[in-house]
C-alpha cells in the first residue's frame, strides 16, 4: 500500500518524505486555506512547491463545478509539474470532466466518493484514482472500512485499473484496517503517519536495553 499525506503544509511534507516512504500528497481547498494560501497564483506556485519536495503523484483539486470550467481549471493544474493529478469532485459535470481528462492523457483523482456506486461510475470514465472519505462515511453511523472491502472486490471483479486512496483518515487503525480491506493507497495527516510508530511495549523494551547497556 502507497502512503500519500494528505495537507498543504509543506513542514509535514518534508517531514513524512524523510521517513522515506512517502509515495505522494493529496490537498484540498480546505487544506489550502488553512496555510494561508489564497489567490490563483498563490495557489498554483503552492502546488509547485509541493511537486519540487516530492517524488510523487500530487493530487491538486479544481473549485469549479461545472463541465467546461473544471476542464480549463484542470488544465492549468495539469501543467505545473507531470506529477500532478487532477482532482475532481464526484458530481455529474465531475464524470463527464474526467472522462475529457481520460481521453487527453491527464490523470484525476474523483474525490468525495461514498458508494460503491459512485466508484463504479469513476473508475468507468477513467479516473486513476478513487477517493472514498471512510472517516466522513464513519461519522454517518456507516462503516467506511466496508465500502473500501468491497470496492476492492468489485474492482478486482471487473479489471478495472483505478486504484482506491483511502481518505478521511482519523487515527492510525484507519491506516491498517485501509490495508487488510485491500486500499493501494492511503492518505493521511502526518500525526497518523506517525502514530504508526507508537506501541507501549517498544518503549519498554528500548528503555530495558538502554538501562541493560549501561552495566556492559
Amino acid at each position: 500500500m502507497k502512503f500519500f499525506i494528505d495537507t498543504a503544509n509543506l513542514a509535514h511534507i518534508e517531514e513524512a518524505n524523510d521517513l522515506g516512504i512517502l509515495d505522494g500528497v493529496t490537498t484540498n481547498p480546505s487544506l489550502m486555506a488553512k496555510e494561508g494560501i489564497k489567490g490563483e497564483a498563490n495557489i498554483l506556485k503552492h502546488y509547485a512547491d509541493i511537486c519540487a519536495l516530492v517524488d510523487g503523484d500530487v493530487s491538486a483539486e479544481v473549485l469549479s463545478t461545472d463541465y467546461v470550467s473544471m476542464v480549463e481549471e484542470g488544465k492549468k493544474l495539469a501543467a505545473i509539474h507531470k506529477n500532478i493529478v487532477v482532482k475532481i469532485p464526484m458530481i455529474k459535470d465531475g464524470i463527464k470532466a474526467i472522462k475529457w481528462f481520460t481521453d487527453n492523457g491527464i490523470r484525476t483523482n474523483c474525490t468525495l466518493v461514498f458508494s460503491a456506486g459512485q466508484a463504479i461510475l469513476a473508475a468507468k470514465a477513467g479516473a486513476a484514482y478513487v477517493s472514498p472519505f471512510i472517516g466522513r462515511i464513519d461519522d454517518s453511523s456507516w462503516d467506511g472500512i466496508a465500502l473500501i472491502e468491497q470496492l476492492a472486490h468489485i474492482f478486482s471483479v471487473q479489471g478495472f485499473n483505478t486504484e482506491i486512496l483511502a481518505a478521511s483518515i482519523r487515527n492510525p487503525l484507519h491506516i491498517v484496517r485501509s490495508a487488510e480491506a485491500g486500499a493501494h493507497i492511503c492518505t493521511c495527516p502526518l500525526d497518523s503517519i506517525l502514530g504508526l510508530l507508537k506501541h507501549p511495549l517498544t518503549d519498554i523494551g528500548l528503555a530495558k536495553f538502554l538501562e541493560d547497556a549501561k552495566k556492559m
